[in-house]
Formats: C-alpha cells, structure tokens, sequence
C-alpha cells in the first residue's frame, strides 16, 4: 500500500538510486546508477557537504526536465546509515512554505500574505516575506542544515560572506521595525540541538549572536524524511554558548 504524503509534506519527485564516485567543480558528481550506467548530475550545495561526500555512499537523484540543462540529473539526498539527507538547498524554502500555509509554525501564525524571494535591503532577497497589507512585514531567511556531529547539527559547513550579509539585513529590518526570523532547518533526523560552526566559521557565530542580541529571531527545525517526502517534524534548541 502507497505511504500516505501528509499534506504540508514535499512529495519527491520520480528518484533514481545510484553510488557517488566523486564531486568536482563544486557543482557536479558523478554516479554510477543501479542499472550500471555512469551519469553527471547537478549538485545543488555550495558548501562543502562536510560528513556527507564520501566515496561509494548512495545517493537519490532526481530527473528536471528543464530543456537547456546541462545536466540530466541532479542531486537530492545522501543516504548515511542513521539519515537520510537532504541536499538541496532549495527545498527548505518550500518545506518551511508548507509549513506556514498549514499552521506548523506557531511563531509563524497569524499572516494573511506570504510571498517568495522577495527584493529587499542592499541587492538581497528574503527567501520569505510574512505580512498583513502594508504592515506587520516578517522576514524569514532559510538555511539549509546538513552537518551533524555527535547529535549536534552545525551551520554553516564553510566559510560564508553571504551568510553574514543576510543577518545584517536582517537586523537592519529589526531596525526598521519589522520582524526578522533565522530560520535553520536541519534537512535529517538524527540531531538533538543546533550550534553555530564557530570551528568553521567564527566570524558567522559571532553576527549571529549579535543579530539575536539585537533583535531577529531564532527558529530550529528537523525534518521527517523517507524515499517519499519530506516534512517539518519539530523543533530543535540551539546553543550559543
């Protein structure tokens, strides 16, 4: 019988399993599928995927038909022993989608409007913008959580200039008045808190707390994850400290 894809879930598209050879250019792997063929496929992550690119692991693809691509495939999930793992880093902003339109959220509740990539700031986009008309506007900026250590996740996986000028125009919109929210989802189920990357990246820590201190908000999120779909499941703490 069919798994039952709950409502506020993201259904994978049709998947392909394959074993990951290698990753290259930051943006491309090589595969050898289950039926023996080898095939490039995209890598949507500019981090450096840090636990997860190792040699012989399986992986999910996906098949966009998209006329243009360069690649026939790209890259979803990595399948550790404990989780699976989601890759791509544009999911999250329609998993967290989801979740708002269905009341998942509770610090989310309460908008009449919600709109995608959004212009705002210096040359940025909010990969979500909450609002009722032209007032109560909250921004949520979503990133993409892969790295866990010892039931830890951590982010980011790598150094990040564009993730410091995101909390700086976060708090520059506390400045403003309005509601700003850091919004990390943890794309596996095997962690029990979330910790900035101070090993990784200290200068990211740092503007986090500082952003915190001033005003935007902190949400933490795991995922319930399978072949099939993938759903917020609950929250997660964080440390500072």
């Amino acid at each position: 019988m069919a798994m039952h894809v709950p409502p506020d879930a993201f259904q994978w598209p049709p998947l392909t399993q394959g074993i990951l050879i290698r990753r290259y250019k930051r943006f491309l792997v090589d595969v050898l599928l289950d039926n023996g063929d080898t095939v490039v496929a995209h890598c949507p992550n500019s981090g450096s995927m840090r636990g997860l690119i190792i040699k012989g692991i399986p992986v999910f693809l996906s098949r966009p038909m998209k006329p243009g691509r360069k690649t026939a495939f790209t890259l979803e999930m990595i399948q550790l022993p404990q989780t699976l793992v989601g890759v791509h880093t544009q999911r999250p902003n329609d998993l967290v989608k989801r979740a708002i339109l269905h009341n998942r959220i509770p610090e989310l509740h309460g908008y009449v409007h919600l709109e995608m990539e959004k212009r705002y700031g210096a040359n940025s986009r909010i990969d979500i913008l909450l609002h009722n008309g032209h007032r109560s506007l909250c921004f949520v900026e979503i990133k993409n959580c892969t790295l866990v250590e010892n039931g830890v996740a951590y982010f980011p996986d790598a150094v990040t200039q564009r993730g410091k000028k995101h909390l700086m125009e976060l708090q520059n919109q506390v400045r403003l008045g309005n509601r700003a929210v850091m919004f990390y989802l943890v794309h596996r189920m095997d962690a029990h808190a979330f910790r900035p990357a101070d090993t990784i990246d200290p200068l990211y820590g740092q503007t986090l707390r500082q952003a915190i201190h001033h005003g935007v908000e902190i949400l933490v999120w795991d995922v319930d994850i399978n072949d099939r779909f993938v759903r917020l499941r609950q929250p997660l703490p964080y440390l500072l400290s």
